[in-house]
């Protein structure tokens, strides 16, 4: 092909035509039923979807984190996952309590207890997932040391 044969195209089209394919390109990952993430509901302050706990377990801890709430106004959840769809333990933690919308709107004041029991990829936890709102007094250390000497 000769040079004078080259239809010119300009810098802006370029740009739009990528930028269009970007935008389809995510929109069929993101509509893909196989990237759909999936998350138990949220039926109390412990959610058992592992079927770990004990029921007179899982009832005592009920009881007390219903109260905990009631107290503090601060909410705690439990919760362990059977299936974790492939996601690291960190990043599900996070998108679980977004999803549940855990501790009063605003305040940021809630807490889940992370766990994976079955996880196949290894990452069984526990971990604490922490509101914004309550970092200054549940801070990353702080969670370390409760898993690593209370758990």
């Amino acid at each position: 092909m000769t040079h004078a044969s080259r239809r010119h195209v300009s810098p802006a089209t370029r740009w739009g035509d990528a930028v269009c394919a970007l935008f389809a390109s995510l929109f069929l990952l993101l509509a893909s039923p196989s990237f759909a993430q999936t998350f138990p509901a949220l039926t109390g302050p412990v959610v058992d979807q592992a079927n770990v706990i004990p029921d007179d377990r899982e009832a005592a801890l009920d009881a007390k984190l219903r109260a905990f709430r009631a107290q503090s106004g601060r909410q705690f959840v439990i919760a362990t996952i059977a299936d974790m769809q492939g996601y690291p333990l960190d990043d599900y933690g996070y998108r679980l309590g977004r999803t549940w919308g855990i501790g009063e709107k605003g305040a940021n004041n809630g807490i889940i207890l992370l766990l994976a029991p079955n996880n196949p990829a290894g990452q069984r936890g526990p971990r604490i997932e922490v509101g914004y709102g309550l970092e200054p007094i549940m801070t990353d250390a702080l969670s370390r040391v409760i898993i690593s000497t209370q758990m």
